[in-house]
């Protein structure tokens, strides 16, 4: 247990709460003081049982929003329910995402605008909703989850590689739109990490990845979810447009 709680009165919405470091960072946040919108796909009882718990556990206020990134029409009807109910949305975090591996000759062009779908275009439409209620507010934090395959190229990850580097420079440019209304935005580039995605991945192509890091082994969820909690927090005032590399040194 921290000795303080960095997000004290503070409110977080977290995209992809239902497993890997969106799961883990609810937790993180909640433990921090701060009340959660928790978004995922869609209602199961494991994640009701999750967040009723985490809301118990820690004493905050634990809400929940399902939307399919695929989806427009659910994504702009979910996200209504900030705007009537007038919230006020201190962090964004927008986790949400989908890995794909495969050669460019062997992947549809269909298959490569689903991964856009998900890991940009709903990204634009989440950031959109809510930075608008922090530019009422004048103060925010934006989040958004890219990955080092978005800085360094990787073969057989174009689409995901592509989508990833595509929300960078929109963190880099949003950084400068957003910074006249005290609404900071950054990136963390998380290197392959201990979550479902990392198991889909072909054996030789994790084990690279994993003997390219210094420290030859895989990040922990909460180990993001920490840099996701520091971004988010005012102890990182003065960081605006910036990536953060959690890879253990590659």
């Amino acid at each position: 247990m921290l000795p303080f709680k960095l997000l004290q009165n503070k409110t977080v919405l977290i995209t992809g709460s239902n497993r890997g470091i969106g799961k883990v960072a609810v937790e993180v946040f909640a433990m921090n003081g701060a009340s959660v919108w928790a978004c995922a796909r869609k209602e199961t009882p494991e994640i009701e049982y999750f967040l009723n718990n985490i809301a118990a556990k820690y004493g905050v206020n634990v809400r929940k929003l399902y939307f399919d990134l695929t989806n427009e029409i659910e994504i702009r009807e979910s996200l209504k329910t900030l705007v009537t109910e007038k919230c006020k949305i201190d962090v964004l975090v927008n986790n949400a995402g989908i890995a794909h591996g495969g050669f460019l000759q062997m992947t549809p062009i269909s298959k490569i605008k689903e991964v856009f779908e998900i890991n940009f275009f709903s990204q634009l439409l989440i950031i959109q909703y809510v930075s608008k209620l922090m530019m009422k507010q004048k103060s925010g934090s934006i989040v958004n989850m890219a990955s080092i395959v978005g800085l360094d190229g990787y073969p057989g990850y174009t689409a995901y590689g592509s989508s990833k580097a595509a929300l960078i420079y929109a963190t880099k440019t949003l950084a400068r739109e957003l910074a006249p209304y005290n609404v900071r935005i950054n990136a963390i580039a998380p290197g392959l990490t201990e979550t479902d995605m990392a198991m889909q991945m072909e054996g030789k192509a994790k084990d690279k990845m994993v003997n390219d890091s210094a420290m030859k082994r895989l990040a922990k969820p909460e180990e993001i979810a920490n840099m996701a909690l520091f971004l988010a927090s005012d102890l990182s005032s003065f960081v605006n447009g910036q990536v953060m590399r959690v890879d253990g040194g590659m």
